[in-house]
């Protein structure tokens, strides 16, 4: 391989243990607040503080600070594989698309778009195609899910018993995965590229700055989380259900307008962001 896809895997490797590593607790949270189907807003402040709690604690909600933060890692050991395995595939790959594309398509993208905004859709392109392409980690995502929001589905199973009984149900929510992953990556991949492009670094000028580099970095991130949270919602209860009694995400959605309204959609959008 050349030396240059060598370091984009082992950057994005390193990307992914160093994000597990910070902030799979506040994934925790987001995943139970988007797993919970009551509405968390109460009629006071004090009303809401307790909604939290129990949603984000779960039955840790009544112990001590220490125990309540210890409370938000299980499934660290799935979400270690998931994220690596993703920023691997995820971030080395979306470049060498993006190249592959510029070699076969660049002309007509800035023909169609103009040479700055051509390059700015190839980015976003790309990375919408490797996006929906991450689907083949679903079962791990959905493993890690269940141990955050669910770990009674998982207690006293081992990882090769629930691969070899489970197999293809592992998978649910794969097509609803796909619709929240093209528009996700291709705001996340679009996002960066377009704020490097204000700022007149990337392609074709000078080379981006670290603090650069962090803040169209964080441009797509919130471009990308804020697009997706929506489906990230009901991908996330398709996966919190239990191996035996699944939901369909049509009929999550049609519960979640129902009982939540249109807030549901976006709970654990802040400690996302």
């Amino acid at each position: 391989l050349p030396s240059s896809i060598i370091y984009r895997i082992l950057g994005s490797a390193i990307a992914g243990i160093s994000e597990l590593s910070l902030f799979h607790p506040v994934d925790t949270v987001a995943k139970r607040l988007m797993s919970t189907e009551t509405r968390i807003v109460g009629v006071s402040a004090s009303n809401t503080a307790l909604n939290l709690n129990a949603a984000i604690f779960r039955d840790a909600c009544h112990k001590n600070p220490f125990q309540k933060f210890s409370s938000l890692f299980p499934g660290i050991g799935f979400g270690a594989a998931y994220k690596v395995l993703q920023r691997i595939y995820k971030f080395g790959g979306q470049p060498v698309l993006r190249d592959k594309l510029v070699a076969s398509y660049g002309t007509q993208f800035d023909d169609g778009f103009g040479r700055k905004n051509g390059r700015t859709m190839i980015a976003a392109v790309s990375g919408s195609i490797i996006g929906v392409g991450e689907v083949f980690l679903l079962p791990l995502d959905a493993l890690k899910v269940k141990a955050q929001t669910a770990p009674e589905q998982l207690r006293g199973r081992g990882v090769f018993d629930i691969f070899a009984k489970e197999g293809m149900n592992l998978y649910r929510g794969a097509g609803w995965t796909a619709a929240r992953n093209a528009p996700g990556s291709f705001a996340l991949f679009g996002g960066n590229a377009a704020a490097k492009s204000v700022m007149g670094v990337g392609e074709d000028g000078q080379v981006a700055t670290w603090a650069q580099d962090a803040i169209s970095s964080s441009a797509g991130a919130i471009a990308s989380i804020s697009v997706a949270q929506p489906l990230d919602v009901i991908k996330t209860r398709i996966q919190n259900r239990p191996f035996d009694s699944p939901e369909s995400g049509i009929s999550i959605l049609r519960k979640l307008v129902k009982n939540e309204g249109a807030g549901g959609f976006f709970k654990g959008l802040t400690p996302k962001l």
